[in-house]
């Protein structure tokens, strides 16, 4: 990490603060590509990250300021009922969102921030700054008889989104989407831009690479559900005599398995090539991943978090369009995953050049002369 003497020392020029989500590493994952193509432009990036996050990212831009912000810390509940501990955590949710908003306020100060780019935190923006927000979700899914509620977030989430500049929102405009009604609902938002789906991995990854890995494990997210589907992993892979690869999404500590190759965290560079090297894919369905494994045509199964509607949603969703096939943690046998998946289909993608133009827009503000 970068001290704030040799931050100092660097030649003055527009900075911008990037900060995701800490709810997993699918934030900071998807905002790879957003650093890059900021860095060619020649902006000063600075990250503004807590725990796993951050160092996930050293690995990807060692070169780069990181500041501690501290994040939400939630924890999933161990059974199907995540939409009632979201409930329950509310007031704490609108705690933290006030308290990073004045958090910003002394970093902007000390680190002469020009723009802000918050990932899904509501509470990062500032009067002294030009603001972005990211997301993905528009609309918040709520099951059953709490579908009433999706209004009333609505209304909140419209309130905050309006502080922003400008939303960018990762997907395409069109009925070839990956996010369905989540970013596609009737909210219209005036400061909204569809920049397509963002990947960190190459989009033109060699077909003729070799596949020797016949199945690659991505877990990723909240505990405790994340060590939860991990442990019913490695009961099932012990004995099926396959090269089967595991990327667990966290440095927590866990026994040798000597049937399986492990990697605590991958950067964009290992991760890459074991995609690219896998027959299959079993992972959640964070919409990060879903736009990763989609841009890059790999065979999928997706096994959305237990209770957590947007997954369940979008694992349902690209299901019945026949892209990626989808089964629950609970019901979930390494034998269905690797008899059911599908071939991925042809689809063509568009060109979505819309994220370059923000980026051309953002230094003619800021970089002109």
């Amino acid at each position: 990490m970068l001290n704030l003497n040799k931050y100092q020392e660097m030649q003055k020029s527009t900075k911008i603060l990037v900060c995701p989500l800490d709810w997993g590493l699918g934030h900071a994952s998807r905002d790879i590509p957003i650093i890059c193509k900021l860095l060619d432009a020649g902006f000063d990036v600075i990250i503004a990250a807590c725990g796993d996050t951050v160092n996930f990212l050293k690995l990807e831009f060692p070169e780069l300021v990181v500041i501690n912000l501290p994040g939400y810390k939630i924890r999933y509940s161990k059974r199907n009922f995540q939409i009632i501990k979201m409930l329950a955590l509310i007031p704490k949710i609108i705690s933290h969102t006030y308290k990073e908003h004045y958090l910003l306020k002394e970093i902007i100060e000390k680190y002469a921030i020009d723009i802000v780019i918050a990932d899904n935190r509501f509470g990062l923006w500032n009067n002294r700054t030009y603001n972005i927000f990211i997301t993905h979700q528009l609309k918040v899914k709520f099951p059953g008889f709490l579908r009433l509620l999706e209004p009333i977030y609505k209304g909140i989430s419209g309130f905050f989104i309006r502080r922003f500049d400008e939303c960018w929102i990762p997907d395409y405009m069109s009925e070839n989407n990956l996010s369905g009604e989540l970013s596609h609902s009737k909210i219209k938002l005036d400061n909204c831009y569809y920049i397509g789906p963002l990947s960190r991995f190459m989009k033109d990854a060699k077909n003729e690479v070799n596949e020797d890995i016949d199945i690659l494990f991505v877990l990723s997210g909240p505990e405790p559900q994340r060590s939860i589907f991990e442990n019913k992993i490695i009961d099932q892979v012990n004995d099926k005599g396959l090269k089967i690869i595991l990327v667990r999404g966290t440095t927590k500590k866990i026994n040798k398995m000597p049937k399986i190759v492990v990697l605590d965290v991958a950067n964009t560079k290992i991760l890459s090539d074991l995609l690219v090297r896998a027959k299959m894919v079993i992972c959640r369905s964070g919409y990060t991943s879903i736009m990763d494994l989609y841009l890059l045509k790999k065979k999928t199964v997706l096994v959305p978090t237990p209770g957590q509607t947007e997954q369940e949603y979008l694992a349902q969703y690209l299901s019945q369009k026949n892209i990626f096939y989808s089964i629950t943690q609970k019901e979930f046998t390494l034998d269905m995953a690797t008899q059911n998946v599908f071939n991925f289909p042809e689809i063509s993608k568009e060109k979505n050049e819309v994220l370059e133009q923000r980026i051309i827009n953002l230094k003619k503000k800021y970089c002109s002369s």
